[in-house]
């Protein structure tokens, strides 16, 4: 039997398996105490509350496996984990369905105006000129990344009317045409045609700040962006700067640079829509990030090859 934290808050069907087979203890530790408490344990499953950095890991002297609920594994330092002989796993595809789902959710609200509409009926007032929004129905959604999450939001976009284009270096060009979804050679040519644009990517050295002032100055004024991906990918300052100065008509984040994005000035403008992170919040995609994590990491503790094995290169074969 061993010893397995878990450190963030998942579904009890994942905790619950863990705990058939090894000694679980449920805590939500600060990065400080995490350091001190992580040698005790054999393996840690988390979400993306937790921070695991090179020096959290190296404290981890008896850390075999770390389990992401979820596919991103960018709050783990992946470099220090391989070098440790650490195997990281995560849950691909568990929690797409309700990010796809809170992008369009964020789509419609932006064209339609929902949260500003909200507030201003609660104020008491009731002026119905000031809320004519626009039908998505032959609009362009311009797609940045085309991987699970980006070809879902694509299928449930056209169901709409919506014309979808996409940039991705790494697209599978014959799902794409199958779908009716055209691809292009550059981002720009999504930035430039698009009346809806929505991020899908992973956050890389290559995505980081792959929407700043210049991508801004291209889009046209009348243009959403909505971002459920990850903070980073968009530059928040230039973000800011288009929205004031009226060089796009909108956004909607659920992912920020900073997490919470506490004195950010987007927060002082009426033209973005907040979330607070929760793309994965659904108890569906929850129980299945959560027991899917679970089982890779017992796989992984017995000694046999998991499927979703991250660091591939710290698997001798």
């Amino acid at each position: 039997m061993m010893k397995i934290l878990i450190s963030d808050a998942v579904d009890k069907a994942a905790a619950d398996l863990l705990k058939k087979e090894h000694d679980v203890v449920e805590a939500e530790p600060s990065m400080e105490e995490l350091k001190e408490m992580i040698g005790e344990y054999d393996a840690i499953l988390l979400r993306s509350r937790t921070k695991l950095t090179g020096d959290i890991i190296a404290a981890g002297k008896n850390l075999k496996v770390i389990g992401r609920a979820g596919i991103g594994v960018d709050n783990i330092d992946l470099k220090a984990a391989t070098e440790h002989g650490i195997i990281v796993v995560n849950a691909p595809g568990s929690n797409s369905l309700s990010v796809v789902e809170l992008t369009i959710g964020h789509m419609i609200s932006l064209a339609r105006k929902l949260v500003e509409a909200d507030r201003h009926v609660r104020s008491g007032q009731w002026n119905r000129k000031a809320f004519k929004g626009v039908e998505l129905m032959g609009k362009t959604l311009g797609l940045i990344g085309f991987g699970r999450i980006g070809s879902e939001v694509a299928r449930r976009a056209q169901v709409f009317g919506m014309d979808v284009i996409t940039y991705d270096p790494y697209v599978n060009k014959k799902i794409a045409d199958e779908m009716g979804v055209k691809v292009v050679e550059t981002k720009e040519d999504v930035l430039k045609n698009a009346d809806f644009i929505s991020i899908h990517a992973l956050l890389t050295d290559e995505t980081r700040g792959m929407i700043a002032g210049p991508e801004f100055e291209i889009m046209k004024k009348s243009a959403y962006i909505i971002n459920c991906a990850r903070g980073g990918i968009v530059d928040e300052k230039a973000l800011y700067e288009a929205l004031k100065n009226g060089n796009i008509k909108g956004a909607a984040l659920d992912v920020y640079e900073n997490e919470p994005p506490a004195g950010s000035p987007l927060l002082e403008l009426d033209n973005v829509v907040f979330t607070p992170h929760v793309g994965a919040s659904t108890k569906e995609a929850q129980m299945r990030a959560g027991t899917v994590a679970a089982e890779q990491m017992l796989t992984a503790l017995q000694g046999e090859k998991p499927q979703f094995l991250v660091n591939r290169d710290v698997w001798k074969e």
